[in-house]
């Protein structure tokens, strides 16, 4: 599938927050880090869907609604439908909005897992 500018934008994003978070966290920032990497997901996430179905979700619940139905149709994305509640959950919701970041080294794998994500997403979405 060939990407348009505008999934090319998504994905510039994506890459941009997630290099984002892992420079927060060398900083010990974990808290803004979590968040980063959360909008690394979302966009990473929102460039697949746009590369599918040639919309792009405003938000994460649009999102979470469009991913479903991308994998429903695409299973190879169901990875990434998985990891987008739990990144959501555990970074955006657990440490970013209520300062639960422990275990640490949990939240910091995860942080940096996200690099990952985006590039499963970008992958996907030309394939």
């Amino acid at each position: 599938m060939a990407m348009t500018d505008d999934t090319r934008r998504i994905f510039e994003d994506a890459r941009l927050m997630s290099t984002s978070a892992l420079t927060l966290l060398d900083t010990g920032d974990i808290r803004d880090a979590a968040e980063k990497a959360w909008c690394a997901v979302k966009r990473a996430a929102d460039g697949l869907i746009s590369a599918r179905t040639g919309m792009e979700p405003r938000t994460s619940s649009a999102t979470w609604r469009s991913l479903r139905a991308v994998a429903a149709d695409y299973p190879l994305a169901q990875e990434l439908v998985e990891g987008y509640r739990a990144y959501q959950r555990d970074l955006h919701g657990r440490c970013f909005y209520y300062g639960d970041c422990e275990p640490a080294d949990a939240v910091v794998a995860a942080i940096r897992d996200t690099a990952s994500y985006v590039q499963l997403a970008e992958r996907l979405a030309i394939s």
